[in-house]
């Protein structure tokens, strides 16, 4: 069964195709720019108009929170095999995991999946201050023997009320 956001999809990929010239061909997968933006898979960002993004330009890894633990494998990837050196981490006000804490997050998944569903002292990450967050990320990012010495790291916070970014880190 094809849902209506599946269709949606192949529709919209039809148009994107339609106008895929030989400049897009010529792209290639290490980045441009040489950076890796992580920020948050929340709705209201689009990363590319938001933060000048163009295809091409960098690595963006999106996930709940804009953890850059959750982050780490990719940024590995990006940096060893593709020569990143820069990562530009954006968190962003009224994030949903700010909203909750980690035990009621646990204690939701085992109610709706059982005692089982998850591992051990699972942690969410939940964030309680987005500012704070991103320092935290950066001091984090930067103690990891693994990301090459001359790497730039920075934190940000995105203002999804007025699309304002400032640098936090």
């Amino acid at each position: 069964m094809t849902t209506e956001n599946q269709h949606e999809l192949v529709t919209a990929n039809a148009r994107y195709a339609s106008t895929f010239d030989e400049d897009k061909k010529k792209v290639m997968a290490p980045p441009r720019k040489k950076y890796i933006l992580v920020t948050c898979m929340d709705a209201r960002i689009d990363s590319a108009a938001a933060f000048g993004i163009a295809l091409g330009d960098a690595h963006v890894i999106r996930n709940a929170g804009a953890s850059v633990q959750e982050a780490f494998r990719s940024i590995m990837i990006s940096q060893h095999f593709m020569g990143t050196l820069e990562v530009i981490i954006v968190k962003h006000t009224e994030c949903g995991m700010s909203m909750f804490t980690n035990d009621e997050a646990c204690s939701m998944v085992t109610r709706s999946r059982g005692l089982e569903a998850l591992p051990q002292d699972y942690d969410f990450g939940c964030i309680v201050e987005a500012e704070q967050s991103a320092r935290d990320d950066v001091a984090w990012l930067k103690q990891q023997r693994a990301v090459m010495e001359e790497t730039e790291v920075s934190g940000w916070l995105y203002d999804v009320r007025t699309a304002r970014v400032r640098k936090v880190a």
